[in-house]
């Protein structure tokens, strides 16, 4: 069996539910940061593939997202641009984390859990067990299996917004910061997705050769 379960065993140990959380979309400059939890409920062994959602490919995220929805009890939301641009990327990224870990309990109706958060920043006024692990999608099957739905959601999300603003090709780039992202800017502006903060230093970079 994959080891990331025995991981999640092993933390486990003295409560009656584990769930995993991460994150997708925190460094690009534009659209929503989405974030995950995780509580896996049954094995199927489609789960073996379970790994950082960064390490495997779009077709294997897709086909691993219906399969984890299908066993576990999950909960996947968004931290908006309007949030990240007042509180910043961190805080509403942590923020969705304990957005989506308050539901999962919820629907578990129990408050014996340990929530693995992955990184090294612990969710904030969160009342529950939590433990943060570093690089935690490769460790613990929970951590991945969230890491995928936050990726692929996020991304499916990009797709749609790419409908309406072709010009900044997220379909391909999902709102990161690349050349071709950044030349559609220089020429067509900011939209409303876009996370003003972000581009401060492209823009005063610009106006510098622009002086030049």
């Amino acid at each position: 069996m994959n080891k990331r379960f025995d991981f999640d065993k092993e933390k486990q140990a003295s409560f009656e539910y584990l769930i995993g959380t991460d994150e997708a979309g925190r460094g690009p400059g534009a659209g929503p940061v989405f974030a995950a939890a995780v509580c896996l409920t049954s094995f199927d062994e489609r789960l073996e593939k379970l790994n950082d959602s960064k390490q495997l490919s779009e077709k294997v995220r897709e086909e691993l997202f219906d399969v984890i929805k299908e066993n576990s009890i999950y909960a996947i939301y968004q931290g908006s641009v309007e949030e990240i641009e007042k509180l910043n990327i961190l805080r509403t990224s942590l923020l969705s984390m304990n957005r989506s870990c308050s539901e999962v309990i919820s629907k578990l109706n129990s408050d014996k859990v340990i929530v693995l958060v992955d990184g090294n920043k612990k969710i904030p006024e969160f009342k529950y067990s939590q433990e943060t692990i570093v690089k935690g999608d490769s460790k613990s099957a929970s951590i991945a299996a969230a890491s995928i739905l936050a990726k692929v959601a996020r991304d499916r999300f990009m797709k749609k917004l790419d409908k309406e603003f072709p010009q900044y090709c997220w379909a391909e780039n999902k709102g990161y910061m690349t050349k071709s992202h950044l030349d559609a800017v220089d020429k067509y502006g900011l939209c409303k997705w876009h996370r003003k903060k972000f581009f401060t230093k492209h823009f005063e970079k610009a106006e510098q050769l622009s002086l030049l």
